[in-house]
């Protein structure tokens, strides 16, 4: 199983970064996908989540409206375009798979800094 997530780097505030997390090892189109951040000095949060077949996503408060979460089931990827982006958006971001049968797969996160 593997979660490869690529995209993260330097961007000024107000800029835009998408996120990719290309997944193989497992039946992706049966795992709801989320991406959650981790700052340092503070916990684990999740961002964004989108279920199975791409029909439901949710968003945590401060990104909503300025982050979008996709899939494409037939690319085995799931994606996070950002944009305003805040320095407070600044956090190594994961991707994360979770089945309804408990089966629970994280990536190794790509960071994220938003900086002038």
């Amino acid at each position: 199983v593997q979660l490869v997530e690529s995209g993260g780097g330097l961007v000024q505030p107000g800029g835009s970064l998408g996120l990719s997390c290309a997944a193989s090892g497992f039946t992706f189109s049966r795992f709801d996908m989320s991406w959650y951040r981790q700052a340092p000095g503070k916990e684990r949060e999740l961002v964004a989540t989108i279920t199975n077949a791409g029909g439901s996503t949710n968003y945590l408060d401060s990104v909503n409206g300025r982050f979008t979460i996709s899939r494409d089931n037939a690319k085995n990827t799931v994606y996070l375009q950002m944009n305003s982006l805040k320095p407070e958006d600044t956090a190594v971001y994961y991707c994360n798979a979770v089945s309804s049968a408990g089966w629970n797969f994280w990536g190794q996160g790509t960071q994220v800094t938003v900086s002038s």
